[in-house]
């Protein structure tokens, strides 16, 4: 076998490889979604509706679901067709900042209190606060062919929690639901305390994308 050869089979097996793990963890991700909204469906909720849309207004929820795709269309791209484009490596990038912001903010802020909504299932919240943002973000380290990211990579990775966060204040003022107690304008400080805690957040959010587009380009460069 000549030595370009056995670089080529190298490279496809890295990409099995990462293909195979990518699958493992979508479908661990995948499964603590469902497992969590059957756990909570037990409960037998007296409005579905309301139900449903409060379970998928949960950040957490959001941002795993979007991982999970992200994670299947790597296998896709990377081994199915050999190449990504440029925008699933902007996906990719935005899943993993949010991920790491989920995970950040939870075992800052949230961990070790009762969200009063819905009781949580154990196993399935360690995965989508815990081991679920460390899969991905190793996972988008190892891709194959990963791209250096622009920096307009941060506008557009805030557009998603800036919607979601005009969202949940809105949807909260008009039923009196919000999926995180930092979020509920009834603490202590009122709107103030929830503007600064949104601020924190899109400090993380920013700051997390930022690592993510800088570690992008400087091993780009390197390879």
């Amino acid at each position: 076998m000549t030595a370009t050869a056995r670089i080529t089979a190298s490279s496809q097996l890295y990409r099995r490889g990462f293909a195979a793990l990518s699958v493992v963890a979508a479908l661990l991700i995948f499964a603590a979604v469902i497992g969590q909204l059957v756990f909570s469906l037990s409960f037998s909720p007296d409005d579905l509706g309301f139900f449903f849309t409060n379970f998928f207004s949960f950040f957490t929820i959001l941002s795993n679901v979007v991982a999970a795709v992200a994670l299947a269309l790597a296998t896709w791209f990377i081994v199915g067709r050999g190449d990504a484009p440029a925008w699933f490596w902007g996906v990719l990038g935005a899943s993993t900042t949010y991920m790491v912001t989920t995970g950040v903010v939870y075992n800052a802020l949230l961990r070790g209190i009762s969200l009063d909504q819905e009781a949580t299932l154990g196993w399935s919240n360690e995965v989508l606060h815990l081991f679920g943002p460390i899969l991905v973000a190793v996972l988008w380290w190892f891709a194959p062919g990963r791209i250096a990211l622009p920096w307009n990579h941060l506008g557009l990775v805030a557009l998603f929690p800036l919607a979601w966060g005009a969202y949940t204040v809105v949807r909260g003022a008009l039923f009196g639901w919000y999926p995180y107690p930092f979020m509920n304008p009834s603490q202590p400080g009122g709107y103030g305390a929830v503007a600064l805690y949104m601020c924190a957040i899109a400090a993380v959010i920013i700051g997390a994308d930022a690592l993510i587009v800088r570690l992008s380009r400087r091993t780009r460069r390197r390879s």
